[in-house]
Protein backbone atom coordinates (compact mmCIF):
# COMPACT_ATOMS: atom_id res chain seq x y z
CA UNK A 1 0.00 0.00 0.00
CA UNK A 2 1.20 3.50 -0.69
CA UNK A 3 0.43 6.91 0.72
CA UNK A 4 0.11 8.31 -2.80
CA UNK A 5 0.49 11.78 -1.38
CA UNK A 6 3.61 13.12 -3.11
CA UNK A 7 2.98 16.11 -0.91
CA UNK A 8 1.64 18.46 -3.47
CA UNK A 9 -1.75 17.55 -2.22
CA UNK A 10 -4.80 18.50 -4.32
CA UNK A 11 0.27 17.88 -6.27
CA UNK A 12 -0.23 18.84 -5.06
CA UNK A 13 0.32 18.79 -6.83
CA UNK A 14 2.03 16.93 -7.10
CA UNK A 15 2.71 18.02 -6.73
CA UNK A 16 1.06 18.47 -9.90
CA UNK A 17 1.90 17.13 -9.65
CA UNK A 18 1.75 18.06 -10.10
CA UNK A 19 2.49 16.45 -8.61
CA UNK A 20 6.08 16.41 -6.08
CA UNK A 21 7.12 20.01 -6.94
CA UNK A 22 6.28 23.01 -4.73
CA UNK A 23 4.31 25.65 -6.55
CA UNK A 24 4.42 29.45 -6.45
CA UNK A 25 1.90 30.97 -4.07
CA UNK A 26 -0.29 32.30 -6.86
CA UNK A 27 -0.89 28.77 -8.14
CA UNK A 28 -3.93 28.25 -5.95
CA UNK A 29 -5.46 31.68 -5.65
CA UNK A 30 -9.18 32.19 -5.99
CA UNK A 31 -10.94 32.98 -9.22
CA UNK A 32 -10.81 36.61 -10.16
CA UNK A 33 -13.35 39.30 -11.06
CA UNK A 34 -16.01 38.23 -13.49
CA UNK A 35 -15.52 34.49 -13.03
CA UNK A 36 -18.48 32.28 -12.31
CA UNK A 37 -18.90 31.23 -8.68
CA UNK A 38 -16.49 28.37 -7.85
CA UNK A 39 -19.35 26.05 -7.04
CA UNK A 40 -20.70 26.17 -10.59
CA UNK A 41 -17.45 25.08 -12.20
CA UNK A 42 -16.57 22.59 -9.50
CA UNK A 43 -20.00 20.95 -9.53
CA UNK A 44 -20.06 20.61 -13.32
CA UNK A 45 -16.55 19.18 -13.36
CA UNK A 46 -17.06 16.66 -10.58
CA UNK A 47 -20.42 15.53 -12.00
CA UNK A 48 -18.76 14.97 -15.37
CA UNK A 49 -15.93 12.95 -13.83
CA UNK A 50 -18.30 10.85 -11.75
CA UNK A 51 -20.60 10.16 -14.70
CA UNK A 52 -17.63 9.14 -16.77
CA UNK A 53 -16.36 6.81 -14.06
CA UNK A 54 -19.77 5.15 -13.75
CA UNK A 55 -20.00 4.73 -17.50
CA UNK A 56 -16.49 3.32 -17.71
CA UNK A 57 -17.37 0.68 -15.13
CA UNK A 58 -20.48 -0.40 -17.02
CA UNK A 59 -19.26 -0.22 -20.65
CA UNK A 60 -17.29 -3.41 -21.08
CA UNK A 61 -14.72 -3.20 -23.84
CA UNK A 62 -14.87 0.61 -24.12
CA UNK A 63 -11.61 1.88 -25.61
CA UNK A 64 -9.50 4.13 -23.40
CA UNK A 65 -8.98 6.69 -26.16
CA UNK A 66 -12.70 7.01 -26.73
CA UNK A 67 -13.30 7.40 -23.01
CA UNK A 68 -10.70 10.14 -22.79
CA UNK A 69 -12.28 12.05 -25.66
CA UNK A 70 -15.76 11.79 -24.16
CA UNK A 71 -14.54 12.93 -20.78
CA UNK A 72 -12.51 15.79 -22.22
CA UNK A 73 -15.51 16.99 -24.21
CA UNK A 74 -17.73 16.86 -21.14
CA UNK A 75 -15.31 18.81 -19.02
CA UNK A 76 -14.45 21.30 -21.73
CA UNK A 77 -18.14 22.03 -22.26
CA UNK A 78 -18.52 22.62 -18.53
CA UNK A 79 -15.55 24.97 -18.56
CA UNK A 80 -17.03 27.00 -21.42
CA UNK A 81 -20.30 27.30 -19.57
CA UNK A 82 -18.63 28.83 -16.53
CA UNK A 83 -16.35 31.28 -18.30
CA UNK A 84 -13.46 29.36 -19.85
CA UNK A 85 -12.29 30.25 -23.35
CA UNK A 86 -14.13 28.50 -26.17
CA UNK A 87 -12.18 26.08 -28.28
CA UNK A 88 -10.88 27.41 -31.56
CA UNK A 89 -7.78 29.03 -33.04
CA UNK A 90 -7.01 31.28 -30.12
CA UNK A 91 -10.28 33.16 -30.32
CA UNK A 92 -11.53 35.03 -27.28
CA UNK A 93 -15.19 34.34 -26.55
CA UNK A 94 -17.76 37.06 -26.75
CA UNK A 95 -19.95 38.03 -23.88
CA UNK A 96 -17.31 37.88 -21.14
CA UNK A 97 -17.67 40.55 -18.50
CA UNK A 98 -15.48 43.55 -19.06
CA UNK A 99 -12.39 43.74 -16.90
CA UNK A 100 -10.57 46.74 -15.51
CA UNK A 101 -7.98 48.27 -17.86
CA UNK A 102 -4.38 48.37 -16.82
CA UNK A 103 -1.08 46.56 -17.04
CA UNK A 104 -1.19 42.79 -17.31
CA UNK A 105 2.54 42.10 -17.27
CA UNK A 106 2.38 40.66 -13.77
CA UNK A 107 -1.13 39.31 -14.10
CA UNK A 108 -1.83 35.94 -12.59
CA UNK A 109 -4.98 33.87 -12.20
CA UNK A 110 -6.24 36.34 -9.60
CA UNK A 111 -6.85 38.83 -12.42
CA UNK A 112 -9.57 36.53 -13.75
CA UNK A 113 -9.79 34.83 -17.11
CA UNK A 114 -12.88 36.79 -18.23
CA UNK A 115 -11.15 40.07 -17.40
CA UNK A 116 -8.12 39.07 -19.47
CA UNK A 117 -10.36 37.95 -22.31
CA UNK A 118 -12.20 41.26 -22.24
CA UNK A 119 -8.92 43.15 -22.45
CA UNK A 120 -7.79 41.01 -25.38
CA UNK A 121 -11.00 41.66 -27.28
CA UNK A 122 -10.19 45.34 -27.04
CA UNK A 123 -6.44 44.91 -27.62
CA UNK A 124 -5.96 41.67 -29.60
CA UNK A 125 -2.27 42.36 -30.24
CA UNK A 126 -1.39 42.64 -26.53
CA UNK A 127 1.28 39.92 -26.34
CA UNK A 128 1.60 40.25 -22.58
CA UNK A 129 -2.15 39.82 -22.19
CA UNK A 130 -2.06 36.60 -24.21
CA UNK A 131 0.82 35.34 -22.05
CA UNK A 132 -1.11 36.19 -18.90
CA UNK A 133 -4.21 34.41 -20.21
CA UNK A 134 -2.23 31.28 -21.01
CA UNK A 135 -0.63 31.24 -17.61
CA UNK A 136 -3.99 31.80 -15.90
CA UNK A 137 -5.33 28.66 -17.57
CA UNK A 138 -2.27 26.69 -16.45
CA UNK A 139 -2.60 27.83 -12.85
CA UNK A 140 -6.34 27.19 -12.66
CA UNK A 141 -5.84 23.71 -14.09
CA UNK A 142 -3.37 23.01 -11.30
CA UNK A 143 -5.93 24.24 -8.79
CA UNK A 144 -9.08 22.57 -10.02
CA UNK A 145 -7.62 19.43 -11.58
CA UNK A 146 -9.02 20.13 -15.05
CA UNK A 147 -6.35 19.37 -17.68
CA UNK A 148 -8.77 20.38 -20.47
CA UNK A 149 -7.51 23.92 -19.82
CA UNK A 150 -4.04 23.07 -21.10
CA UNK A 151 -4.81 23.21 -24.85
CA UNK A 152 -6.33 26.66 -24.33
CA UNK A 153 -3.26 27.74 -22.41
CA UNK A 154 -1.07 26.49 -25.23
CA UNK A 155 -2.98 28.47 -27.85
CA UNK A 156 -2.81 31.69 -25.83
CA UNK A 157 0.93 31.34 -25.21
CA UNK A 158 1.53 30.51 -28.86
CA UNK A 159 -0.37 33.66 -29.87
CA UNK A 160 1.80 35.73 -27.52
CA UNK A 161 4.95 34.38 -29.15
CA UNK A 162 3.55 35.04 -32.62
CA UNK A 163 2.97 38.66 -31.67
CA UNK A 164 6.34 39.10 -29.90
CA UNK A 165 8.77 36.24 -30.65
CA UNK A 166 11.07 35.41 -27.77
CA UNK A 167 9.21 37.37 -25.07
CA UNK A 168 10.16 35.99 -21.69
CA UNK A 169 6.63 35.98 -20.25
CA UNK A 170 5.31 33.62 -22.89
CA UNK A 171 8.43 31.47 -22.75
CA UNK A 172 8.18 31.14 -18.97
CA UNK A 173 4.48 30.38 -19.45
CA UNK A 174 5.40 27.59 -21.86
CA UNK A 175 7.80 26.27 -19.22
CA UNK A 176 5.01 26.25 -16.63
CA UNK A 177 2.66 24.53 -19.09
CA UNK A 178 5.20 21.84 -19.95
CA UNK A 179 5.83 21.23 -16.25
CA UNK A 180 2.10 20.97 -15.57
CA UNK A 181 1.94 18.32 -18.31
CA UNK A 182 4.90 16.53 -16.69
CA UNK A 183 7.12 17.18 -19.71
CA UNK A 184 10.02 18.40 -17.62
CA UNK A 185 12.73 18.27 -20.28
CA UNK A 186 10.67 20.69 -22.39
CA UNK A 187 9.96 22.80 -19.30
CA UNK A 188 13.69 23.13 -18.68
CA UNK A 189 14.34 24.13 -22.29
CA UNK A 190 11.68 26.86 -22.19
CA UNK A 191 12.86 28.12 -18.81
CA UNK A 192 16.41 28.44 -20.17
CA UNK A 193 15.11 30.35 -23.20
CA UNK A 194 13.12 32.69 -20.97
CA UNK A 195 16.13 33.35 -18.76
CA UNK A 196 18.28 34.07 -21.81
CA UNK A 197 15.77 36.83 -22.62
CA UNK A 198 15.41 38.00 -19.01
CA UNK A 199 17.74 36.51 -16.36
CA UNK A 200 15.51 37.91 -13.60
CA UNK A 201 12.19 36.38 -14.71
CA UNK A 202 10.94 34.94 -11.43
CA UNK A 203 8.63 32.35 -12.97
CA UNK A 204 11.37 31.08 -15.27
CA UNK A 205 13.82 30.86 -12.37
CA UNK A 206 11.28 28.85 -10.40
CA UNK A 207 10.31 26.65 -13.34
CA UNK A 208 13.98 25.84 -13.90
CA UNK A 209 14.31 24.60 -10.32
CA UNK A 210 11.08 22.63 -10.65
CA UNK A 211 12.17 20.97 -13.88
CA UNK A 212 15.58 19.98 -12.54
CA UNK A 213 13.99 18.53 -9.40
CA UNK A 214 11.51 16.52 -11.43
CA UNK A 215 14.24 15.24 -13.73
CA UNK A 216 16.09 13.94 -10.67
CA UNK A 217 19.01 16.34 -11.18
CA UNK A 218 19.12 17.36 -7.53
CA UNK A 219 22.63 18.86 -7.48
CA UNK A 220 21.77 21.01 -10.50
CA UNK A 221 18.48 21.95 -8.83
CA UNK A 222 20.36 23.08 -5.71
CA UNK A 223 22.57 25.32 -7.82
CA UNK A 224 19.54 26.67 -9.67
CA UNK A 225 17.85 27.43 -6.35
CA UNK A 226 20.95 29.31 -5.18
CA UNK A 227 20.90 31.36 -8.39
CA UNK A 228 17.19 32.09 -8.03
CA UNK A 229 17.69 33.13 -4.41
CA UNK A 230 20.43 35.55 -5.48
CA UNK A 231 18.41 37.10 -8.31
CA UNK A 232 14.82 37.08 -7.03
CA UNK A 233 14.58 36.25 -3.32
CA UNK A 234 11.00 35.89 -2.16
CA UNK A 235 8.30 33.39 -1.27
CA UNK A 236 8.25 31.42 -4.57
CA UNK A 237 12.02 30.99 -4.52
CA UNK A 238 12.27 30.31 -0.78
CA UNK A 239 9.79 27.44 -0.96
CA UNK A 240 11.68 25.80 -3.80
CA UNK A 241 14.99 26.29 -2.03
CA UNK A 242 13.51 24.56 1.02
CA UNK A 243 12.22 21.60 -0.97
CA UNK A 244 15.57 21.03 -2.65
CA UNK A 245 17.18 20.96 0.79
CA UNK A 246 14.57 18.52 2.08
CA UNK A 247 15.24 16.19 -0.85
CA UNK A 248 18.87 16.11 0.26
CA UNK A 249 17.86 15.22 3.82
CA UNK A 250 18.47 18.73 5.19
CA UNK A 251 15.12 19.04 6.94
CA UNK A 252 16.27 21.58 9.56
CA UNK A 253 17.50 23.90 6.82
CA UNK A 254 14.27 23.40 4.91
CA UNK A 255 12.19 24.30 7.95
CA UNK A 256 14.24 27.44 8.67
CA UNK A 257 13.91 28.62 5.07
CA UNK A 258 10.15 28.08 5.12
CA UNK A 259 9.89 29.95 8.43
CA UNK A 260 11.79 32.81 6.80
CA UNK A 261 9.38 32.71 3.88
CA UNK A 262 6.40 32.79 6.22
CA UNK A 263 7.87 35.79 8.03
CA UNK A 264 7.96 37.80 4.80
CA UNK A 265 4.64 36.53 3.43
CA UNK A 266 2.42 39.58 3.06
CA UNK A 267 -0.78 38.31 1.44
CA UNK A 268 -3.29 35.69 2.59
CA UNK A 269 -2.39 33.60 -0.47
CA UNK A 270 1.31 33.63 0.47
CA UNK A 271 0.58 32.83 4.11
CA UNK A 272 -1.68 29.92 3.15
CA UNK A 273 0.87 28.54 0.71
CA UNK A 274 3.93 28.73 2.97
CA UNK A 275 2.12 27.57 6.11
CA UNK A 276 0.90 24.57 4.14
CA UNK A 277 4.44 23.74 3.04
CA UNK A 278 5.52 23.90 6.69
CA UNK A 279 2.63 21.58 7.54
CA UNK A 280 3.70 19.10 4.87
CA UNK A 281 7.28 19.16 6.15
CA UNK A 282 6.21 18.58 9.76
CA UNK A 283 3.82 15.80 8.76
CA UNK A 284 6.49 14.01 6.72
CA UNK A 285 8.66 14.05 9.83
CA UNK A 286 5.88 12.56 11.94
CA UNK A 287 5.13 15.73 13.96
CA UNK A 288 1.36 15.73 13.51
CA UNK A 289 0.58 18.37 16.20
CA UNK A 290 2.94 20.84 14.50
CA UNK A 291 1.51 19.93 11.11
CA UNK A 292 -2.02 20.59 12.32
CA UNK A 293 -0.97 23.99 13.72
CA UNK A 294 0.53 24.98 10.39
CA UNK A 295 -2.52 23.82 8.44
CA UNK A 296 -4.75 25.76 10.85
CA UNK A 297 -2.76 28.92 10.10
CA UNK A 298 -3.04 28.28 6.37
CA UNK A 299 -6.79 27.79 6.58
CA UNK A 300 -7.17 30.88 8.74
CA UNK A 301 -5.61 32.81 5.88
CA UNK A 302 -7.69 31.06 3.22
CA UNK A 303 -10.36 28.66 4.40
CA UNK A 304 -10.84 27.27 0.88
CA UNK A 305 -7.17 26.44 0.24
CA UNK A 306 -7.35 22.81 -0.88
CA UNK A 307 -3.69 21.76 -0.28
CA UNK A 308 -4.04 22.84 3.36
CA UNK A 309 -7.35 21.02 3.68
CA UNK A 310 -5.86 17.84 2.22
CA UNK A 311 -2.78 18.16 4.41
CA UNK A 312 -4.99 18.53 7.48
CA UNK A 313 -6.90 15.43 6.42
CA UNK A 314 -3.70 13.39 6.21
CA UNK A 315 -2.49 14.71 9.57
CA UNK A 316 -5.85 13.91 11.13
CA UNK A 317 -5.74 10.39 9.72
CA UNK A 318 -2.23 9.92 11.11
CA UNK A 319 -3.48 11.14 14.50
CA UNK A 320 -6.34 8.63 14.53
CA UNK A 321 -9.15 11.04 13.59
CA UNK A 322 -10.41 9.08 10.59
CA UNK A 323 -13.85 10.67 10.55
CA UNK A 324 -12.38 14.17 10.48
CA UNK A 325 -9.90 13.12 7.82
CA UNK A 326 -12.64 11.64 5.63
CA UNK A 327 -14.72 14.80 5.96
CA UNK A 328 -11.80 16.96 4.85
CA UNK A 329 -10.96 14.70 1.92
CA UNK A 330 -14.60 14.64 0.81
CA UNK A 331 -14.49 18.44 0.64
CA UNK A 332 -11.27 18.28 -1.37
CA UNK A 333 -12.43 15.78 -3.98
CA UNK A 334 -15.73 17.63 -4.35
CA UNK A 335 -13.67 20.55 -5.65
CA UNK A 336 -10.71 18.80 -7.30
CA UNK A 337 -10.99 15.04 -7.98
CA UNK A 338 -7.24 14.41 -8.23
CA UNK A 339 -5.50 11.02 -7.78
CA UNK A 340 -3.78 11.75 -4.47
CA UNK A 341 -6.82 12.72 -2.41
CA UNK A 342 -9.05 10.21 -4.23
CA UNK A 343 -6.77 7.30 -3.27
CA UNK A 344 -6.35 8.60 0.27
CA UNK A 345 -10.12 8.85 0.68
CA UNK A 346 -10.61 5.41 -0.84
CA UNK A 347 -8.16 3.88 1.61
CA UNK A 348 -9.90 5.62 4.50
CA UNK A 349 -13.18 4.13 3.34
CA UNK A 350 -11.54 0.70 3.19
CA UNK A 351 -10.30 0.80 6.77
CA UNK A 352 -13.72 2.06 7.85
CA UNK A 353 -15.35 -0.98 6.23
CA UNK A 354 -16.89 0.85 3.23
CA UNK A 355 -15.46 -1.06 0.24
CA UNK A 356 -18.07 0.11 -2.27
CA UNK A 357 -17.32 3.77 -1.57
CA UNK A 358 -13.61 2.99 -1.79
CA UNK A 359 -14.01 1.42 -5.22
CA UNK A 360 -15.83 4.53 -6.42
CA UNK A 361 -12.84 6.70 -5.52
CA UNK A 362 -10.42 4.37 -7.32
CA UNK A 363 -12.64 4.43 -10.43
CA UNK A 364 -12.48 8.22 -10.37
CA UNK A 365 -8.67 8.00 -10.47
CA UNK A 366 -8.99 6.14 -13.76
CA UNK A 367 -11.36 8.81 -15.05
CA UNK A 368 -8.97 11.60 -14.11
CA UNK A 369 -6.07 9.75 -15.73
CA UNK A 370 -8.00 9.47 -19.01
CA UNK A 371 -8.78 13.18 -18.91
CA UNK A 372 -5.19 14.07 -18.08
CA UNK A 373 -3.88 12.12 -21.04
CA UNK A 374 -6.45 13.74 -23.31
CA UNK A 375 -5.06 17.11 -22.16
CA UNK A 376 -1.50 16.10 -22.98
CA UNK A 377 -0.42 15.26 -19.42
CA UNK A 378 2.06 12.43 -18.86
CA UNK A 379 0.16 10.75 -16.02
CA UNK A 380 2.23 7.59 -15.67
CA UNK A 381 3.46 8.28 -12.13
CA UNK A 382 -0.09 8.83 -10.88
CA UNK A 383 -1.24 5.73 -12.75
CA UNK A 384 1.57 3.57 -11.39
CA UNK A 385 1.01 4.54 -7.77
CA UNK A 386 -2.75 4.05 -7.86
CA UNK A 387 -2.83 0.94 -10.05
CA UNK A 388 -0.15 -0.89 -8.07
CA UNK A 389 -2.43 -1.06 -5.04
CA UNK A 390 -5.92 -0.63 -6.46
CA UNK A 391 -5.92 -1.56 -10.14
CA UNK A 392 -4.10 -3.39 -12.92
CA UNK A 393 -0.68 -4.40 -11.58
CA UNK A 394 0.82 -5.04 -14.98
CA UNK A 395 -0.37 -1.64 -16.16
CA UNK A 396 1.20 -0.16 -13.03
CA UNK A 397 4.57 -1.64 -13.96
CA UNK A 398 4.34 -0.42 -17.55
CA UNK A 399 3.49 3.06 -16.36
CA UNK A 400 6.27 3.14 -13.75
CA UNK A 401 8.88 2.02 -16.26
CA UNK A 402 7.68 4.59 -18.80
CA UNK A 403 8.01 7.31 -16.17
CA UNK A 404 11.49 6.08 -15.21
CA UNK A 405 12.56 6.44 -18.83
CA UNK A 406 11.54 10.11 -18.67
CA UNK A 407 12.77 11.14 -15.23
CA UNK A 408 14.76 9.46 -12.51
CA UNK A 409 13.61 10.98 -9.26
CA UNK A 410 13.27 9.47 -5.80
CA UNK A 411 9.50 9.33 -6.30
CA UNK A 412 9.83 7.54 -9.62
CA UNK A 413 12.33 5.07 -8.15
CA UNK A 414 9.85 4.31 -5.36
CA UNK A 415 7.03 3.83 -7.88
CA UNK A 416 9.10 1.43 -9.99
CA UNK A 417 10.14 -0.51 -6.89
CA UNK A 418 6.58 -0.91 -5.67
CA UNK A 419 5.22 -1.82 -9.10
CA UNK A 420 7.89 -4.49 -9.44
CA UNK A 421 7.05 -5.79 -5.96
CA UNK A 422 3.33 -6.18 -6.59
CA UNK A 423 4.24 -8.11 -9.74
CA UNK A 424 6.43 -10.50 -7.73
CA UNK A 425 9.78 -9.12 -8.99
CA UNK A 426 11.29 -8.27 -5.63
CA UNK A 427 14.97 -8.84 -6.42
CA UNK A 428 14.67 -6.45 -9.34
CA UNK A 429 12.72 -4.04 -7.11
CA UNK A 430 15.29 -3.82 -4.31
CA UNK A 431 17.84 -1.53 -6.06
CA UNK A 432 15.06 0.92 -6.98
CA UNK A 433 13.71 0.93 -3.42
CA UNK A 434 17.20 1.64 -2.09
CA UNK A 435 17.68 4.43 -4.62
CA UNK A 436 14.45 6.08 -3.43
CA UNK A 437 15.96 6.67 0.04
CA UNK A 438 19.57 7.23 -1.05
CA UNK A 439 19.50 11.06 -1.14
CA UNK A 440 18.46 11.31 2.50
CA UNK A 441 14.87 12.30 1.70
CA UNK A 442 12.70 10.92 4.49
CA UNK A 443 9.32 9.59 3.46
CA UNK A 444 7.55 6.95 5.50
CA UNK A 445 5.96 5.30 2.47
CA UNK A 446 9.39 4.91 0.84
CA UNK A 447 10.72 3.24 3.99
CA UNK A 448 7.65 1.01 4.15
CA UNK A 449 8.05 -0.08 0.54
CA UNK A 450 11.75 -0.79 1.11
CA UNK A 451 10.99 -2.83 4.22
CA UNK A 452 8.33 -4.91 2.50
CA UNK A 453 10.63 -5.64 -0.43
CA UNK A 454 13.51 -6.55 1.89
CA UNK A 455 11.24 -8.95 3.72
CA UNK A 456 10.24 -10.56 0.43
CA UNK A 457 13.88 -11.25 -0.50
CA UNK A 458 14.73 -12.62 2.95
CA UNK A 459 16.58 -9.61 4.40
CA UNK A 460 14.55 -9.74 7.59
CA UNK A 461 16.81 -7.62 9.77
CA UNK A 462 16.81 -4.78 7.26
CA UNK A 463 13.07 -5.20 6.82
CA UNK A 464 12.43 -4.82 10.56
CA UNK A 465 14.63 -1.73 10.66
CA UNK A 466 12.93 0.04 7.76
CA UNK A 467 9.38 -0.92 8.70
CA UNK A 468 10.02 0.36 12.23
CA UNK A 469 11.53 3.53 10.80
CA UNK A 470 8.46 4.10 8.61
CA UNK A 471 6.09 3.80 11.56
CA UNK A 472 8.38 5.83 13.78
CA UNK A 473 8.60 8.63 11.24
CA UNK A 474 4.88 8.76 10.51
CA UNK A 475 2.64 6.09 12.09
CA UNK A 476 -0.26 7.12 9.86
CA UNK A 477 1.50 7.61 6.54
CA UNK A 478 -1.21 5.58 4.78
CA UNK A 479 -4.40 4.11 6.25
CA UNK A 480 -3.74 0.74 4.62
CA UNK A 481 0.05 0.89 4.42
CA UNK A 482 0.51 1.62 8.11
CA UNK A 483 -1.78 -1.28 9.01
CA UNK A 484 0.18 -3.62 6.75
CA UNK A 485 3.49 -2.37 8.15
CA UNK A 486 2.41 -3.18 11.71
CA UNK A 487 1.19 -6.62 10.65
CA UNK A 488 4.46 -7.38 8.82
CA UNK A 489 6.52 -6.25 11.80
CA UNK A 490 4.53 -8.46 14.14
CA UNK A 491 5.08 -11.46 11.89
CA UNK A 492 8.82 -10.70 11.60
CA UNK A 493 9.14 -10.42 15.36
CA UNK A 494 7.29 -13.68 15.81
CA UNK A 495 9.62 -15.46 13.42
CA UNK A 496 12.83 -14.43 15.25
Amino acid sequence: MSSHGNDNEARSEPPGPAATTPRPPDADTARGPGDAPPGAADTARVVAVRRFAAAARSWRGLQVTGCAVLLAVALSAGAVAVGGAREGAGAVPGGAPAGRPGAVRDAGPDVGIPALEARLRAQPRDFEGWAALGLAHVELARTDGDPSRYPRAERALKRSLELRPGNDRALSGRAALAAARHDFATALAYADRALAANPYDERALCSRVDALVELGRYDDAARAADTADTRRPGVPVFTRYAYVRELRGETDTARKVLERALAVASSPADVAYVATQLGHLARRQGDQPAALRHYARALAADDAYLPALEGRARARAASGDRDGAAGDLERVVARAPLPGPLVALGELYEVRGQPARAREQYALVDAWTALARAGGVEADLDTALAAADHGDRKAALRAARAEWDRRRTVHTADAVAWALHVNGLDREALPYARRAVATGYRDASFLYHLGVIERAVGRHGDARRHLSAALGLDPGFSPLGAREARRALKELEGAR
